[in-house]
């Protein structure tokens, strides 16, 4: 694969990303605001933010496939970061949407795992992309 169409399918999946963030916090914002008790709401908006957030990274990641310095274990690093920083958002935030919405609190349980990608993710570009 080339550094071209990994850099592409990154920056497609950060936009992605990014408009479902977007439209996921507006429906918080206007469509549960008064379905959902005070916790869950934080719940879900703390999905959100943190969805934005990793929706941005992707585009970091992005950025760095080939635009680093070195014998490629950088792109590879940026490569990896991506995938870990969409992995995620999927499991981080998509529990807290799920958790949030259904009200099952056993959905909480993945959250952790997401965080542990994302934690991944920043060390992985912290250590193997050069600056």
């Amino acid at each position: 694969m080339s550094s071209a169409s990994d850099r592409s399918r990154l920056i497609r999946l950060g936009a992605i990303a990014m408009a479902f963030g977007v439209a996921l916090g507006a429906f918080g914002a206007h469509g549960l605001r008064n379905r959902l008790t005070p916790d869950l709401l934080a719940v879900y908006e703390t999905g959100v933010r943190y969805h934005l957030v990793h929706g941005l990274a992707l585009f970091i990641a992005a950025w760095l496939i080939g635009d680093t310095p070195g014998d490629g274990r950088a792109s590879r690093a940026a490569r990896l970061a991506g995938l870990l920083f969409a992995v995620g958002i999927l499991l981080f935030s998509g529990s807290l949407y799920l958790l949030a919405l259904t009200g099952v609190r056993t959905f909480g349980a993945i959250t952790p795992l997401g965080g542990v990608a994302w934690i991944a993710a920043w060390t992985i570009l912290a250590l193997r992309v050069r600056w």
